[in-house]
């Protein structure tokens, strides 16, 4: 990891890079793919799953036998496990629902707010060598208690055409029962599109690569609503001297070994830290099954010493980490001075894993500096939010006359009249 003390503000935007690709070089194919998806429906979509993901299937839905076999190779201790995690997540999140806001804004004004859920939302789970069943977790339940009325999982086949039997298991527990073995961008765009066998769906949630980013991206054009712009995972750790070294590198490499386009930031006010945790990172990579990826991320991955609490404030929040954990003697200063971040752990004994897995709190968060304007995903993000008004005789008196001096004022009589109108008909 580079290591900078006490870098002028000047040098700060270079320090903060992100290992970021170019999408322009991947919108041809992406653009591709979704036009033959658009035009050929399941055909293109068998087409593509052979040709990406190098397997020749026969169907793309995962029948009710696939659940039943997959629940039998789950142990019961990682049931147990999953369980206690989506029950967290579900306490959580139940408790984000509010009630209707009504008030009359004047006498005769009735005005309420609704949380509808939005209807279809199409789920995605990559592949690849880790199963994120804990990624379907944070997607299915709320979705789930929003009372989002159409589920729809898509998540790649490995070689054998198979999904991991943790994700179709926790799918089940989760209530999911439209669950299609696809992936990548013909993931995407059948969601996108709807085809004769995949729904097309409203809204579309869940990480990918950035074959599936741009995808995502490309949605967007046709309708389709996402969660976030998305990008490689990345940490940032604040620490002084009441830090413990091999704590902050076991947190750092949780998220390095995410992938090699990962990024984690290690900010301190305490000098000497830097090469204390530089050298438990030493010790604990060779004992991780991923260390080459975890290797090629802490490349990308940065130290950086200050000397005032100010500066260091200042440093993390034109970062906008997605993960940020404080470790800090004076704890509340930088909780109430955050103000860019998607998620926070304060504390020696509160890891980024937690937050991952079983604390409650959803890891579907925004990165690439967009914590910046981004929410992380929450019960909200499977909702939509409906204004209503009703105005009685009076209230229509009561604003009446401000609204044809409004509506003439921009010039725009009709708008005038729909009010003048009614307001004549009342003098009668």
């Amino acid at each position: 990891m580079k290591q900078f003390i006490n870098p002028l503000e000047s040098e700060w935007k270079s320090i903060l890079k992100r290992p970021t690709f170019s999408f322009k070089e991947l919108e041809p194919l992406v653009e591709n793919v979704f036009s033959d998806v658009k035009a050929k429906g399941d055909t293109a979509l068998y087409d593509y799953t052979l040709k990406f993901d190098k397997v020749s299937l026969n169907s793309f839905r995962v029948e009710e036998s696939d659940f039943i076999e997959a629940e039998k190779n789950i142990s019961p201790e990682l049931k147990l496990a999953i369980k206690l995690a989506k029950n967290n997540i579900e306490v959580f999140h139940r408790a984000q629902q509010t009630q209707k806001v009504s008030l009359e804004t004047q006498p005769g004004v009735l005005c309420w707010q609704e949380k509808k859920p939005i209807k279809k939302v199409g789920l995605y789970i990559p592949g690849g060598s880790a199963p994120l069943f804990s990624t379907l977790l944070m997607l299915a339940v709320p979705a789930q208690i929003a009372g989002c009325k159409e589920i729809i999982l898509c998540t790649p086949p490995d070689e054998n055409g198979s999904i991991p039997d943790v994700i179709l298991y926790t799918a089940k527990l989760c209530g999911l029962t439209q669950i299609f073995k696809l992936g990548g961008i013909q993931a995407i765009a059948a969601m996108t599109f709807g085809t004769e066998t995949i729904p097309e769906v409203y809204k579309i949630f869940g990480p990918g690569n950035q074959y599936v980013t741009v995808a995502k991206q490309i949605a967007t054009q046709h309708q389709i609503a996402i969660d976030m712009p998305a990008g490689p995972s990345e940490l940032l750790v604040v620490a002084d001297r009441t830090a413990n070294p091999a704590y902050i590198a076991s947190d750092l490499l949780s998220q390095a070994e995410h992938g090699a386009d990962s990024q984690v930031i290690l900010v301190t006010t305490f000098y000497p830290l830097l090469e204390l945790v530089k050298k438990e990172i030493d010790l604990q990579i060779k004992l991780l099954p991923r260390q080459e990826i975890a290797k090629q991320a802490i490349k990308n991955s940065r130290m950086v010493s200050f000397e005032t609490n100010e500066e260091t404030i200042q440093f993390i929040n034109q970062y906008g980490p997605e993960h940020y954990i404080i470790c800090m003697e004076e704890e509340q200063l930088y909780v109430d001075q955050i103000v860019n971040a998607g998620s926070v752990f304060i504390g020696n004994f509160t890891p980024e894993s937690a937050g991952d897995y079983a604390s409650g709190t959803n890891h579907t968060l925004p990165t690439n500096g967009y914590a910046k304007q981004y929410s992380g995903v929450n019960l909200d993000s499977f909702l939509k939010q409906m204004t209503f008004q009703k105005i009685s005789k009076k209230g229509i008196q009561n604003i009446g006359p401000a609204i044809e001096l409004m509506a003439e004022a921009e010039g725009l009589e009709a708008h005038k009249n729909a009010v003048s109108i009614r307001l004549k008909d009342l003098k009668k």
